[in-house]
């Protein structure tokens, strides 16, 4: 009798966020490199963002900055940095701000004493301000379906090295959000997608934190019309991919359907490219003038290396083809 063995979803779960998994025994950036650690660019960013918030809000007596799947803390910390290069109207809203990461991983040393640190979201319509999430979806736990030779969708099943088997049929919510979003009936043998609803229900809780406010989700997408035959499903491990293996030894992580993750979002919903919104948010990927080469030799090196860092950022084959899920509940602000 073969052994009994669990889906992806609660195999993920455990070697990413269990006693001895990735994300609580380690640091993500040892492993891979994000926007928020390709550039500070991106941190001035988040920063103009939530700068438009609290306008857009009417400057409230506290102001919340929530990082969802925060690392170490690198973006509260660019954030907090670049309103120090804001004079006066920075060290006001430092003044009223109050920043949260929410993070599997123990608080990190030296992380700045005002920065709470807790592993929950949020409870609903507690924040009043900015809720950013930046590569978080992606390493919700989902089941992988797959069609069979007779083209029925089973629930695959994976040994702790990673061996996969076919399990019983999908069935129930699995099937209901297959069905609507990532339909496999005439996708053929060998068909696969990832059952992205509880990434749904996740957005849903963390962009239903809001009681007025912005929430972004920064992922790697996808949307019906593009979604790819044989699903997404990958590891990483130091900076390189590898075989996704769910014992802890690595990132575990697949594209999110993010057009399905923003039907259920509350509030008013879109879907951008990180290109289109970090331009509307003024990063450019724009070259310093040659002529200054000659009059000042270390500020055009400076210049064109910032360029460089916000080239890639805004890359549409790399970064910049991320998308931006942004869902504003009783605050619109001008973003692309």
């Amino acid at each position: 009798m073969l052994p009994q063995l669990p889906g992806w979803r609660p195999a993920t779960a455990s070697a990413l966020y269990g006693p001895r998994g990735f994300y609580t025994r380690q640091a993500p950036a040892a492993h891979f490199r994000t926007s928020v650690h390709a550039s500070p660019h991106f941190a001035h960013a988040v920063t103009r963002l939530l700068l438009r918030v609290d306008e857009a809000l009417g400057h409230p007596p506290r102001l919340d900055l929530v990082d969802v799947g925060a690392g170490a803390g690198e973006l509260l910390a660019g954030v907090r940095a670049a309103l120090r290069e804001h004079e006066a109207a920075g060290a006001e809203v430092l003044a009223r701000l109050r920043p949260a990461a929410v993070e599997h991983r123990p608080r990190p040393e030296g992380l700045d004493p005002a920065v709470r640190w807790g592993t929950r979201l949020p409870g609903p319509e507690t924040v009043t301000g900015l809720l950013f999430a930046n590569e978080w979806l992606d390493n919700v736990p989902v089941d992988v379906a797959e069609n069979d030779r007779t083209g029925t969708a089973r629930l695959v099943l994976v040994a702790p090295d990673g061996t996969e088997r076919h399990g019983p049929p999908v069935a129930g919510a699995d099937a209901g959000w297959l069905e609507r979003w990532w339909p496999l009936a005439q996708a053929g043998e060998g068909a696969r997608a990832e059952i992205g609803h509880p990434r749904d229900a996740a957005w849903a809780r963390a962009a239903g934190a809001l009681r007025r406010g912005v929430a972004v989700a920064v992922d790697y997408g996808h949307t019906r019309a593009t979604r790819p035959p044989f699903g997404t499903l990958a590891g990483y491990r130091e900076g390189r991919a590898c075989r996704p293996v769910p014992d802890g030894s690595c990132d575990v992580t697949s594209h999110v359907a993010l057009d399905a993750v923003a039907a259920g979002a509350p509030g008013t919903t879109r879907l951008l490219t990180q290109r289109a919104a970090l331009g509307a948010l003024g990063v450019t990927g724009r070259r310093p003038q040659l002529a200054l080469a000659r009059f000042d030799p270390a500020a055009y090196v400076r210049r064109l290396s910032a360029a460089g860092e916000a080239a890639e950022l805004l890359d549409a084959g790399g970064l910049g083809g991320f998308g931006w899920l942004v869902s504003e509940v009783d605050c619109a602000v001008e973003l692309g």
